[in-house]
């Protein structure tokens, strides 16, 4: 089997389409990351004026500190929120990638198997042992490859996870401040 101009042209095609799609999907984290940064700066800036006027009216040092004590444990959970909407940015564009990605090799893994299917059909009499070598060669490579995309969705998992317990573990910390304060 020879590849035609029509096979050529649609894969460029299908790769240019691809590029642009996550180009589109890159600019748009982009995008809320630069919104999710402009609202956590106007919020800061409105806190932080706020703190400094009611500072201004303390009476006492021990009001004072009473002040910046109880502001310790939202200023926490603040971060926290931030931290996860990053995760969650991050997480949501990094799965936008892998699906991309996943259905490229997918179709790759696709246009291989015909390629073989093809050689094998193609392949000279008395090439039995050498097609069949050829044909577990591939199966053992696309096992690999296999087993190492299970490999890394299990370890995104596992890393969703321990942010989820970071995260449950912080808000705690800065809950039991806030009773201290």
């Amino acid at each position: 089997m020879f590849v035609t101009i029509e096979q050529i042209t649609a894969n460029q095609k299908a790769s240019i389409e691809l590029a642009q799609g996550l180009a589109i999907k890159s600019y748009a984290g982009f995008e809320k990351m630069v919104e999710l940064n402009l609202a956590a700066t106007k919020a800061t800036l409105t806190e932080s004026f706020g703190q400094l006027q009611a500072a201004l009216t303390a009476k006492d040092p021990q009001q004072w500190m009473a002040l910046q004590t109880t502001s310790l444990a939202p200023a926490a959970e603040k971060a926290v929120s931030y931290g996860h909407h990053v995760y969650n940015i991050a997480v949501e564009a990094g799965t936008d990638f892998s699906k991309a990605i996943e259905e490229k090799t997918a179709k790759g893994k696709q246009a291989v198997v015909q390629v073989m299917d093809n050689i094998m059909k193609n392949a000279p009499a008395g090439s039995e042992s050498a097609m069949a070598a050829l044909k577990n060669a591939m199966a053992t490579g696309q096992n690999a490859i296999d087993s190492a995309q299970a490999a890394a969705k299990q370890a995104l998992a596992m890393a969703e996870t321990n942010v989820a317990k970071v995260t449950e573990q912080a808000l705690k910390a800065a809950a039991t401040v806030s009773q201290k304060a």
